[in-house]
Parts: structure tokens; sequence; C-alpha cells
């Protein structure tokens, strides 16, 4: 048999069924449409989230106070957890390899200027705030480098805040009531968006200390720090650890490298992303079905030009390919049409759903794809066998 006529008698049969061969290719469709859809969402969420940890760089590592896990010791030992001090945070700046280190403490208050009052988040840090978030000013300067026990009262706006209470006024040199206590603002930083809800812009940043005093607390919630980028994150948290361990007198205290958050985040999302994928797949499992069912139907109804062709000299090996090039076929139209429509809806869904981030993974969309083709060459398999085995004398009495 030759090539050619192979590809027309392939085509031929399923297009003389056109009703049948749709609906069976429609099956494989919404298979596909559903793991491009579902993968598209799963994939933007991903890279979202990923986004959202690594805009202040990947060299970061935060300590916060208390442990993250348990070592079955009484609750009584809580009470002799020691907090994170301003102390041990310059402690942990005068490490090798440490380019900057901010105190963070948070807290919401009633701040006003100019007439104007609101509440708004408070946040206490320190005059290195730039190098480790990787923010910039619009306006003025960050933070001096006082003492942080007895730093002057200055301020530096997010850009929303400065807007809702300047306006379009410079602010700098103004004064600015934040619970009770009067600061003088020295900067604006530019706008800096949203991580994980926390607005960014709509924040006021004072020295640690004095939030400390603002809010009556006695430790810090956070040190932030960023290190060399050559330098690898297990050296640099194993430092810290040392540092903390000699201060506190034991590990009362968590250490967090982003490296190691983005990748537990990446691998968390990853397996998502496919879990989400495999829900779609389900639908391709039902197509499968259909061109197991419909393949099984063609070799009955083609029992006499089966026999024909086998009495003309085809041999057993074309007959069983001729079938599974069918059901190939089926699935890999099907499949095209699948991918059309599940990244048209991709796209449209995030035109009519901004705030939800799609992105179309063309790698899942490619292997979702060869699974259908996969998919049609399994369920034409045994129908092909069955059409190959016939008995050419035996198939040519059925017409």
């Amino acid at each position: 048999m030759r090539s050619r006529d192979f590809v027309h008698l392939s085509l031929s049969s399923v297009l003389a069924q056109r009703m049948r061969s749709i609906l069976t290719a429609l099956g494989i469709a919404v298979g596909i449409a559903a793991v491009v859809l579902l993968t598209s969402i799963g994939e933007g969420v991903r890279q979202f989230v990923l986004h959202e940890f690594s805009q202040f760089g990947t060299n970061l590592i935060a300590i916060n106070p208390g442990r993250t896990t348990t070592h079955g010791m009484p609750s009584g030992a809580i009470a002799s957890v020691r907090p994170l001090t301003l102390g041990d945070a310059e402690a942990l700046a005068r490490l090798p390899h440490v380019e900057a280190m901010v105190p963070g403490v948070q807290g919401n208050a009633e701040v006003s200027a100019d007439g104007r009052s609101r509440r708004t988040t408070v946040f206490g840090t320190g005059p290195q705030l730039l190098q480790v978030w990787n923010a910039q000013l619009a306006l003025g300067r960050s933070l001096p480098a006082d003492n942080p026990r007895t730093a002057r009262a200055f301020v530096v706006l997010g850009s929303k805040l400065r807007s809702e209470l300047f306006g379009t006024r410079n602010p700098l040199g103004a004064r600015l009531r934040i619970g009770g206590e009067t600061f003088r603002v020295i900067g604006v930083l530019s706008p800096q968006g949203q991580v994980l809800g926390f607005d960014l812009d709509d924040t006021v940043y004072i020295p640690a200390g004095r939030s400390m005093a603002l809010f009556d607390r006695e430790g810090l919630m956070e040190i932030d720090v960023r290190y060399a980028a050559d330098v690898p994150a297990a050296l640099m948290a194993e430092r810290i650890r040392k540092v903390l361990l000699q201060r506190h007198g034991s590990e009362d205290f968590t250490i967090t490298s982003q490296e190691d958050m983005l990748s537990t985040l990446d691998n968390i999302l990853g397996v998502l992303t496919l879990a989400v994928g495999a829900l779609g797949g389900i639908s391709l499992l039902v197509g499968a079905v259909g061109i197991f069912t419909i393949m099984n139907i063609g070799v009955r109804e083609r029992t006499a030009e089966i026999g024909l062709l086998r009495a003309l000299g085809a041999r057993r090996g074309q007959v069983l390919a001729l079938f599974l090039g069918e059901a190939v076929v089926l699935a890999s139209l099907g499949g095209f049409a699948g991918l059309a429509v599940g990244a048209g809806g991709a796209h449209l869904l995030g035109l009519l759903v901004p705030a939800l981030p799609v992105k179309t993974p063309w790698m899942y969309a490619l292997l979702a794809e060869l699974l259908a083709a996969f998919i049609g060459l399994l369920a034409g398999a045994l129908p092909a066998q069955r059409a190959a085995r016939l008995d050419p004398v035996e198939a040519l009495r059925e017409e």
C-alpha cells in the first residue's frame, strides 16, 4: 500500500462519518481545553505568588522571634523565649558579607496632617530600608543613621499616603502626627505596590525604636538581612544562628531564607498546577472511551472492506496502521481544537477578570496535545488489532 493511498483511506474514513467523527473528537477537545485552561490559571497563580515573594530579591534572610517547630517541651517554657532586640539587629549587621539590615516593628495607628487623618499601617524600620527592600525615593531622603534607641522623630511616607494627606503639595518638612506623637516628613517612597495584601504605598515608615515605644513593644517583630549574592544562603543562615545562640542561649528564633522559601513555594505551586491539570485530564479519559467505542463500531461496519484490502494484498501491519492512524487523526484534531479553545478561553478570562493572574504554559499545552495523540493510539490499539486479525475470506462473506 502506497503512502498516498494510506493517507487517503485514513482521512476518507474519518470524513465519511462527519458527525460521528466530530462528536468523538469533541470529547478529546473538551479534555484538552480543560487541561489548558486550568493549568493556565494554576501557572498564573504560581508566577504571581513567586513574583510577590521575589520582588525584594533572593539574597534575603528574615529572622522572627519564637520557633515554628515544637520539641515536646512543656508550655511553661514559652515564657522564657527572649524577644529580638535592637542589640540583636546591630550584632547581625556586623556579620561578614551582610550588605544591609533593617529591624521591623509593625502596627496600626491614626495618622493626621493638614487637617486630614486616617488610620494606616505604621512600620518601624531602619536607615537601610531602601537597600534591603530594593525601594526607591520619589522625594527627599531615607531615615538617617541615628542611634535606634534615641532616633529623631522623622518619617518617610508611602506614595499613596502622601497623596491622601497632602495631595499634590510637597510634603517635605511638614509635620505629621502619629498616635499622639509629632514627626517631620523627610522623604516619600516611589510606588511599591502590594505584597500579599500588605500595601507598601499606604504606609508610614518611622525609626524602629520609636515604633517600639509607640506600640509599647519589648522586642522586634522581624529582622531582615540582605547579604552578598555570591554567599550561599545556608552559610549565611548558620552564621546568623550562631550569633543569636550566643546572645539568647537557646534557639528561640526562626530563620527563613528567601531562597529556601521561593524554592519551597515553587515546588508546592508546581505540584498544584499539575494536580489542577490532572483534573482536566479526566475529560481526556472520557474522550478515549469515545474513540475506543467508535473504532470498535468502525471495525464491525467495515469488515468487508478489511477483507477486500487483505485480498488485494494488504498486510496485517498495514491494516493495523490504518486503523491506528484513524484513531490518532481523530484525537489530534480534537486536541488542536481543544488547544485553541483553552488558550482563547484563558486569554479571554484574563481580559474579563484582570485581578486573576492567567498565564498559559505552552509546554503543558504541547504535552497535552501529545497526550491526546497517545490516548488516540491507545484507544485504537485493540480495535486495530482486531481488524488486522480478521480472516480475509470470512471478512469478505460479511458483504
